[in-house]
C-alpha cells in the first residue's frame, strides 16, 4: 500500500468565530476524507469535532463543505484530489456553527414539521393500498432521501439569505411536498388542503430559480429539480392560473353562496 502526506486547511472554531488551522497528514490509498479527519483526531486534533455514523453514504451525518462544495465526507474519495493540492475542510455555510466541522441543522427539522403528512384515503385499511408500479417507481426515487441536508445548504436562497429561511423549505422539502402531491393515494385535497398551492403560498416554492445546484450535490443522485420541483412548479402555476378553476373560485365567492 503506497502513502503520501497531503496538505489540509480544517476549520477550527465555534459560534463566537475561529479560522481555519493547517496540518500534514498520512493518506493511503482507497481512503476518503473522513478516514483523513480521524487521523487528524488520532494524531493531531484529539479535540476536533465532526459529526459521523454510518461510514458508508447511508446516514447523512458527515456532510462538510470540501474545497468549497457540500459534500459527505465518508463519500470523497481522496483519489479524486491531486496530490499536491492543499483541501480544505469547512462546516457546512447555510447552518449555524457548533463547533469545528458540526453545525446547528435543526432548521431543517423545524421545516419537516410544516409539512402535512400523508392523508390516507377513506375507507381503505393499511395493506388495502393498492397502486401502478409507475406511480411507486416515481415517488421511490425522493424516498432515497438520507437527509444529509447537502441540498439545503447549497440553495444560495438559504446559502446567502439568512432572511429567507422563515418563508422558504428547501429543496429537501419542497421535494417531500411533491412526493405528496402526486401520490395518487394521498386524499389531502378531500381533506381541504391543496399541497401544490400550500407549496407555493406555505414553503416559498417561488423563491426556487431551479438553478439545478441541488440536483448536483445530492450524494443519492435524486433529481430533484427535474422530477420533483419543476413539476411542481407547473402544477403550482396550473391551479393559479386554469381560468376554470380561477371561475370556480369566484362562484363559490358570491355573497349568500
Amino acid at each position: 500500500m503506497s502513502s503520501y502526506e497531503a496538505r489540509f486547511k480544517v476549520w477550527r472554531g465555534d459560534a463566537r468565530g475561529g479560522g481555519l488551522e493547517d496540518f500534514t497528514v498520512e493518506v493511503n490509498d482507497g481512503e476518503v476524507v473522513l478516514d483523513i479527519v480521524h487521523r487528524l483526531q488520532a494524531t493531531q486534533a484529539p479535540d476536533l469535532a465532526v459529526r459521523w455514523n454510518c461510514k458508508a453514504g447511508k446516514c447523512g451525518s458527515c456532510s462538510a463543505e470540501i474545497n468549497g462544495r457540500p459534500r459527505l465526507l465518508c463519500m470523497t474519495r481522496m483519489s479524486v484530489f491531486d496530490r499536491a493540492e492543499t483541501i480544505t475542510i469547512t462546516p457546512l455555510r447555510a447552518f449555524p456553527v457548533i463547533r469545528d466541522l458540526v453545525t446547528d441543522v435543526g432548521f431543517n427539522y423545524e421545516k419537516a414539521r410544516e409539512i402535512p403528512a400523508f392523508v390516507p384515503p377513506a375507507g381503505v385499511g393499511p395493506g388495502e393500498y393498492r397502486m401502478f408500479q409507475q406511480d411507486v417507481d416515481r415517488s421511490q426515487e425522493f424516498r432515497k432521501c438520507i437527509e444529509c441536508f447537502l441540498c439545503q445548504d447549497t440553495c444560495h436562497v438559504v446559502r446567502d439569505h439568512e432572511e429567507n429561511k422563515r418563508a422558504f423549505a428547501g429543496p429537501r422539502f419542497l421535494m417531500r411536498v411533491a412526493e405528496l402531491d402526486m401520490h395518487p393515494l394521498d386524499a389531502a385535497a378531500g381533506a381541504g388542503l391543496d399541497r401544490s398551492r400550500a407549496a407555493q403560498d406555505d414553503h416559498g416554492l417561488g423563491y426556487c430559480n431551479i438553478t439545478k445546484c441541488c440536483t448536483e450535490v445530492c450524494p443519492e443522485g435524486i433529481r430533484i429539480t427535474d422530477n420533483a420541483l419543476i413539476p411542481l412548479k407547473e402544477r403550482a402555476v396550473d391551479r393559479k392560473y386554469d381560468p376554470l378553476v380561477w371561475l370556480g373560485s369566484k362562484i363559490r365567492r358570491r355573497p349568500g353562496a
